[in-house]
């Protein structure tokens, strides 16, 4: 599986699609948290944050690391690193304005300047 893979790129996404998690992330920025005291944070029950957690843990963007009686949850930096390029990669438009001719060299839909383009987005509305 390579790092552009829409599979996973849409798996990342969808382990971030819960504002709850969000919030989790947003929250372990600051340091490690328990479940307790994400918990009281975010208003929800133990369970909730547990299953949340849990979901982060398999996207492997959080790591656990049991102290006594709690187990304390941090961000696992080198996967927001890369999925930090993943998304970038995917969100930066590239701005090469002709690299469709390169890519599709010899086929006859291929539109090969700005101009053309906005034609047939205004020529599609009529």
């Amino acid at each position: 599986m390579t790092m552009d893979d829409p599979k996973k790129i849409a798996r990342m996404f969808k382990a971030l699609s819960v504002e709850a998690r969000v919030q989790i992330m947003q929250m372990l920025k600051r340091g490690p948290l328990c479940v307790g005291a994400l918990s009281a944070r975010l208003k929800i029950t133990q369970g909730a944050v547990s299953q949340h957690l849990r979901i982060l843990r398999d996207a492997d963007l959080v790591t656990d690391d049991k102290r006594g009686c709690f187990v304390h949850y941090s961000l696992n930096e080198e996967t927001l690193r890369r999925w930090g390029d993943l998304v970038s990669n995917l969100l930066n438009v590239d701005d090469k304005k002709d690299r469709c001719i390169n890519q599709c060299e010899g086929e006859k839909r291929c539109v090969e300047k700005e101009e053309d383009v906005a034609a047939a987005a205004r020529s599609r509305r009529s």
